[in-house]
């Protein structure tokens, strides 16, 4: 169904974009509170699918104001960014009480649905009727994605808006209702309390929004993940190549040696014995994937366990990879076909001392205290150098890709700089940091795509923090989770679990394809099963293993999950219909069922699992994108058997499935004919 609100939606949002008086942002500045950005000039560019409109606005002779939008009028879609900058000679006044989105949304019955964010939830999904109670989220430690997700799905009357806040730092969000009417508070950077000094600049979060018409929930997913599909995930390369589902493998796990997480493990004579033998097994992946662990510590020592406590060199470990023997393997990989990616951990910095002493950094980068700080991306030096680092390891290394992680929460330390700053100049200075370090952050990400699109690279990046902890939609338009979460690298109950709330939001990632108690272990066992493998099934099939040291790993029964996977790893960007509800991994007495559907080509796939402890043998999948009065061909993965269905029975009677075991699995193809 295409419930696009894009003539009611497109109109809404422009009046409000276009209106100085209307612009829904909301701000304190020497003392005056401002609704709106009532005066300001506007100046509007483009047509046809897309329209920008820039306001610009004097408050005083040292501050200015600007808003820069965008509406996607295909979509009837909208999107703005606020900054404030002091163009003058002296410091600003004071600015504070910054919403990026002070918007009321008319419509009886709101209700907000969506989920929580990685780490403690585990993106577990709520449905919020606010005429109850007002619902408010908040997020303090700097990784914008764990305990809470700035993503949302407000419903109001017969329509509703998506919307999203991009920032990858403290955020909260307020829905409160009065009447007939939603209030929707959204602010990015909560200390902000500063006055700037003179050539300084500062912004909101990235505020997305998008109409739609009606009230179902599938509907209103289906219409953002194909505009996120269209108008979010990056390129491939330099050339615009869309992005196509992708794997990866890591050797790691495949040395011999000790590995303690990462590719600690990892030496110039290990990689040849893994690489010889994913090509015997015909399971070459698309990408090498080398972790943590492969850098010299700042005092220019092997790293052989503490991957964390040694970040911030970037310079390849010479005695685990002498001469270009680092290279050499990744060119091997080249050979065959597969590019390589490579994690970097730039907002660390460990023994800073030595940092300063051995790679030229400077101690005034660091933030904080003690041996592990955080790194001053704010600073344009300290950027410059990290860059720098970066792009030359890759450079010299043939590495194609960047991975991203963040394994603390900068939240906690960015007050530090800003309590410095306060007593030096006497003003008040809170927020400052977080806002220029988010922006430097996304500053080294395009930096890196830059280098990237002019050296033959991925013009994408992988985004990380401790798993799911960046994943706001700014970054999401420079990259994509390879691992939406470190748990999912457990059960398969948790990897279902958060498929059917993760993916209404973000289409394209990936998750572990074992089943394992703890989040680095690989059974010694003769691998993933059918069942484990499909509940695995998204745009990324990341996979690994003791591939020569595990005399039990069954090769034959990789190669089917790997070209099943295969198989249906096209429509898994397609649109998504979650056929159960919601479930926390604990609860393993259901069936779990997604089915997936390209409209445009008539190709849709049923998903359905019969988990461990459900005592039904069957499980009716009713599938609503089935069209009455045409034919479908059903065919079944496991049995081979095929029928036709007219697609009104389908939608209304729908197809029973029956599996006489627990923790099986079945997979249908479908075809409209």
């Amino acid at each position: 169904m295409d419930n696009r609100d894009v003539k009611g939606g497109a109109r809404l949002f422009e009046t409000y974009l276009s209106d100085p008086d209307k612009f829904p942002v909301r701000f304190i500045y020497a003392g005056k509170e401002y609704k709106g950005l009532p005066g300001a000039r506007k100046m509007t560019a483009g047509g046809g699918n897309e329209t920008r409109v820039t306001l610009t606005l004097r408050l005083d002779p040292t501050m200015a104001v600007k808003a820069e939008a965008r509406l996607v009028r295909p979509y009837g879609q909208c999107e703005y960014t606020v900054w404030f900058e002091n163009d003058g000679e002296s410091p600003s006044a004071v600015l504070c009480g910054v919403d990026a989105l002070d918007m009321r949304f008319e419509g009886k019955d709101p209700v907000l649905r969506g989920c929580m964010g990685d780490h403690d939830n585990f993106y577990s999904a709520y449905e919020h009727e606010l005429s109850k109670s007002d619902k408010f989220f908040q997020s303090t430690g700097g990784r914008a994605t764990h305990i809470v997700f700035p993503y949302f799905d407000l419903v109001h009357g017969n329509s509703g808006t998506m919307m999203a806040l991009g920032w990858a730092g403290t955020w909260e969000a307020l829905f409160s209702t009065e009447d007939k009417t939603t209030r929707v508070r959204l602010k990015s950077d909560l200390t902000l309390h500063a006055s700037l000094l003179p050539g300084e600049k500062v912004r909101t979060g990235q505020v997305v929004l998008l109409p739609y018409k009606g009230r179902n929930y599938d509907d209103a997913t289906n219409l953002w993940r194909r505009w996120y599909m269209e108008y979010v995930l990056p390129k491939a390369n330099a050339a615009g190549d869309p992005l196509k589902p992708l794997s990866t493998a890591g050797f790691a796990s495949d040395t011999g040696l000790p590995n303690s997480d990462g590719s600690i493990s990892e030496r110039h004579f290990t990689w040849k014995p893994t690489l010889d033998k994913l090509v015997f097994e015909d399971m070459v992946p698309d990408f090498r994937w080398f972790d943590a662990g492969w850098y010299y510590d700042p005092e220019n020592r092997t790293v052989e366990a503490d991957w964390w406590g040694t970040v911030g060199t970037w310079e390849l470990d010479r005695e685990k990879w002498p001469g270009d023997s680092f290279l050499q393997s990744n060119e091997a990989c080249h050979r065959l076909g597969m590019k390589v990616l490579v994690w970097f951990e730039p907002e660390r910095v460990t023994n800073v001392p030595a940092l300063c002493r051995n790679y030229g950094y400077k101690e005034e980068w660091s933030i904080g205290e003690g041996d592990v700080r955080t790194n001053d991306l704010g600073n344009p030096e300290c950027l410059a150098w990290t860059l720098g680092r970066i792009t030359k390891m890759m450079g010299e290394n043939g590495v194609d890709m960047y991975r991203e992680d963040n394994n603390s929460d900068p939240g906690h330390a960015w007050p530090y700089k800003d309590n410095k700053e306060a007593e030096k100049y006497g003003i008040y200075r809170s927020g400052i940091t977080e806002n220029k370090c988010v922006c430097g952050h996304y500053a080294l990400w395009d930096g890196i795509i830059d280098f990237c699109r002019k050296n033959g690279k991925c013009t994408f990046v992988d985004s990380c923090a401790s798993g799911g902890g960046r994943n706001d939609i700014e970054s999401m338009r420079r990259g994509f989770p390879l691992m939406r979460s470190d748990y999912d690298r457990t059960t398969s109950s948790m990897r279902l679990s958060q498929t059917s709330s993760f993916c209404r939001w973000i289409p394209y990632h990936g998750s572990s394809t074992k089943e394992a108690a703890g989040q680095l272990e690989y059974n010694k066992d003769r691998g993933s099963s059918p069942y484990v493998a499909r509940a695995s099934y998204l745009p990324v099939y990341n996979f690994g293993g003791e591939f020569t040291h595990n005399p039990l790993l069954d090769f034959d029964l990789m190669r089917r999950n790997f070209n099943e996977w295969k198989s249906v790893r096209e429509l898994l960007t397609k649109d998504m219909y979650v056929l159960t509800p919601w479930r926390h991994d604990s609860d393993r007495t259901h069936w779990t069922a997604f089915a997936y559907d390209d409209p445009e080509n008539g190709k849709s796939i049923l998903l359905a699992f019969r988990m461990e402890e459900a005592e039904s043998e069957t499980f009716t999948a009713k599938l609503p994108f089935a069209v009455p009065g045409a034919a479908y061909e059903i065919s079944n993965a496991d049995t081979g058997e095929t029928s036709r269905r007219d697609g009104k029975d389908l939608r209304d009677t729908g197809v029973t499935l029956r599996l006489t075991e627990k923790k099986t699995s079945a997979l249908l193809y479908i075809k409209k004919l």
